[in-house]
């Protein structure tokens, strides 16, 4: 059986964070999906095999365990020793789970169209193939991580999505104030099953910059409303409201529009602030009589 490497699957280095290899499966995920590669089936397998590393790497446990794993193989190549690895004498020895339990791991099963279930290499290492004879077994079922990326809209608001597992459709609701890597979790609704974890992908708005659960946009006022006050309208999350400009705003200068922000995960009903740049806009014609007022201004200063 031919040794996976799941650190150069994923394009890590082995001594990479939990934050790395997160940051880089989100990635390769999205851009292999079968959704976003319909047909293509070196997409999908890759998509698999992606999926595969992710959940090992991403385990404390398991991830120490294939790295013991690791060390094993790699000093069997070194060694030169002829034939294949000998898989069963290094389940029956150090390298066999703590305390004599052995894991098992279910099929994912055709979830979200991605298909297919983990490879014969992954489950000898986790599952019912050369495991201790009589041990007693305990199924732990992987979690399944699915990328999805939503809009600001959506975040603020709250969504939904359509997820198909096996024959059953299920509508799974993603909560308002969700934000890049939230995970929303899908119970498996039974004991065994495969929880299920959407992990969440705010995409960039053109009209909003999000810092926390603050929002900051610009508005552009003429340098006549700058000078004298007056009111412009703002866009917020919940349509254009009216924003008062006091005379004598400066350039850049900042305004804070409370509770106009995005809600808090855990309270809805409370939300952050938007915060308001100003921009002024200086006019490059002038009529003759604003010149000169400009003008008589500027003699008195």
């Amino acid at each position: 059986m031919e040794y996976k490497d799941y650190y150069k699957i994923l394009g890590v280095e082995r001594d990479a964070s939990q934050e790395d290899i997160r940051r880089t499966y989100r990635k390769l995920a999205m851009k292999y999906h079968p959704d976003r590669n319909p047909g293509d089936a070196k997409a999908e397998e890759r998509f698999k095999e992606i999926n595969e590393a992710y959940q090992v790497l991403s385990d404390k446990d398991k991830r120490a365990r294939y790295d013991h794993l690791g060390d094993s193989y790699s000093n069997w190549q070194q060694r030169g020793a002829p034939g294949d690895f000998n898989w069963n004498d290094w389940f029956a020895g150090s390298g066999a789970a703590p305390g004599g339990v052995h894991v098992e791991y279910g099929d994912i099963g055709d979830l979200f169209g991605g298909g297919g279930g983990f490879s014969e290499f992954f489950r000898s290492i986790f599952g019912g193939m050369g495991g201790v004879e009589g041990a007693p077994r305990q199924r732990v079922a992987p979690a399944y991580q699915q990328p999805v990326t939503i809009s600001l809209d959506e975040a603020f608001h709250g969504t939904s999505r359509q997820l198909k597992t096996d024959s059953r459709r299920m509508e799974v609701k993603i909560p308002a104030g969700v934000r890049t890597g939230s995970k929303v979790r899908v119970s498996s609704g039974g004991p065994g099953g495969s929880d299920l974890y959407l992990l969440i992908e705010v995409a960039n708005d053109p009209r909003f910059e999000r810092k926390g659960n603050n929002l900051h946009t610009t508005a552009t006022i003429d340098a006549f409303t700058a000078m004298l006050g007056g009111e412009t309208q703002v866009e917020t999350m919940n349509g254009k409201v009216v924003l008062t400009i006091p005379a004598g705003t400066q350039p850049e200068q900042v305004f804070r529009l409370a509770g106009r922000g995005m809600p808090h995960l855990k309270s809805p009903q409370n939300k952050g602030d938007l915060f308001v740049r100003v921009k002024v806009k200086i006019p490059k014609q002038l009529t003759s009589e604003q010149k000169k007022l400009i003008e008589q201004v500027a003699q008195k200063k």
